[in-house]
């Protein structure tokens, strides 16, 4: 069976796979787009909702969040 790692290797796009470096990059890079991220999340299985204001409700990894970079970590998600 494919953990996460494998998998998203094998079925997101190299565009995607960009965006993550950018996240992972220190000092993490101040020109990634939201639209690049929900993308990204998206290409992960990820259903996203807006909410009030700017507010951005991520269902991912069976968890609802508030994007972090340690939560992509924390499920096996790395450049």
């Amino acid at each position: 069976m494919y953990s996460i790692t494998n998998w998203y290797h094998a079925w997101v796009n190299s565009k995607h796979r960009a965006t993550l470096a950018l996240l992972f990059k220190r000092p993490v890079s101040g020109n990634v787009r939201r639209a690049d991220i929900e993308a990204l999340f998206k290409a992960l299985g990820a259903q996203i909702n807006e909410r009030e204001g700017s507010r951005v409700l991520v269902r991912l990894f069976d968890e609802r969040r508030v994007f972090h970079r340690k939560w992509l970590e924390e499920n096996g998600v790395k450049p």
